[in-house]
């Protein structure tokens, strides 16, 4: 049972994270496969780090409020760390599904863009466990959502490149270097959510979505 931290590549994602990342968001709307125990455990750590917060929660917590033995536990999560990566993901992916839905419908990519800021600043400033835990303990989420997040911002970007190329697809825009994009709004809105003090309003949803129509919609080039 290891308490070792991971290793982040300074220049860029790795291989495992963009494959890891292109199959999550390509199967972002499919219902995933789970193995029911490791949702069973996610479910329960989830619970306990909303109620307790990190610090003070254990893996002996974790497996109390799920019902298990602690060794079952360890054969899925190494670790605390890896733990908490986990749920952090699934969350992740939660809000990456919700806000698919959010934008499915809009019609103008300019439209979405906008929608979309606002929607997934909101989700995460509100979210329980990913909110909350920047307001009572940010010394410890930050690594998780800052250089150990390697993972989740390849999700993100490839989740946002795919409405770019779609977009593309169908004439609405002329971009050729979508990623790069993609990840300058997925950093942008990380930015806000993790110092919210700034000169530039953002705070309530007509404050998020005229700063995207002003600063994020501009990165498009329409034809």
């Amino acid at each position: 049972m290891t308490t070792g931290t991971t290793q982040t590549n300074p220049s860029g994602p790795s291989p495992t994270a963009r494959r890891l990342a292109r199959a999550l968001t390509a199967d972002l709307m499919a219902t995933p496969r789970t193995d029911p125990i490791a949702e069973r455990i996610l479910d329960a750590a989830l619970a306990q780090f909303c109620a307790t917060g990190l610090t003070r929660s254990t893996m002996d917590d974790v497996a109390r409020r799920a019902g298990l033995a602690r060794v079952t536990i360890y054969r899925r999560f190494e670790n605390k760390n890896a733990l908490i990566e986990a749920v952090l993901l699934r969350e992740c992916r939660r809000c990456l599904t919700a806000l698919e839905e959010t934008v499915g419908g809009v019609p103008r990519i300019e439209q979405r863009i906008v929608e979309g800021f606002t929607f997934a600043l909101r989700y995460a400033r509100e979210h329980p466990l990913i909110g909350g835990l920047l307001r009572l303990e940010p010394q410890v989420i930050l690594p998780f959502m800052t250089v150990r997040a390697e993972l989740a911002t390849a999700i993100i970007r490839g989740f946002l490149a795919m409405h770019l190329g779609r977009a593309r697809g169908t004439g609405e825009l002329d971009q050729a270097d979508i990623e790069p994009i993609a990840e300058l709004m997925a950093r942008i809105t990380t930015s806000f959510l993790l110092s919210p003090a700034s000169c530039i309003p953002c705070e309530t949803d007509e404050e998020m979505r005229a700063f995207a129509r002003r600063y994020l919609v501009p990165l498009i080039n329409r034809r």
